[in-house]
């Protein structure tokens, strides 16, 4: 299992629509080959600031099958426009 990490920074105004919309293309990532489950959180102390958190089977599910397919275009027609920086994606291994 994989466990992808993004810290969003949504622009300023924006987070009722951000998670609106995110609420909707959550569709597009549940149907994805691999996926596992996921959750967004808000951050308490930054209004715009959220993080996503979403478990893969395999790395690749996420960077390749997801990231390479019709679903993710729906999901980043939905949600890019929203971030602010861009935000950057960390994946992380359970240690045995």
């Amino acid at each position: 299992m994989i466990l992808e990490v993004a810290v969003l920074q949504i622009i300023e105004g924006q987070q009722s629509n951000f998670e609106r919309d995110y609420k909707t293309a959550c569709q597009y990532i549940s149907a994805s080959k691999g996926y596992i489950t996921h959750s967004l959180r808000k951050c308490i102390e930054k209004d715009n600031q959220y993080i996503l958190l979403v478990e893969w089977e395999t790395l690749e599910d996420h960077t390749i099958g997801f990231k390479e397919s019709a679903l993710f275009k729906e999901w980043e027609k939905l949600l890019h426009h929203y971030y602010h920086p861009f935000p950057t994606v960390e994946h992380y291994e359970v240690l045995k």
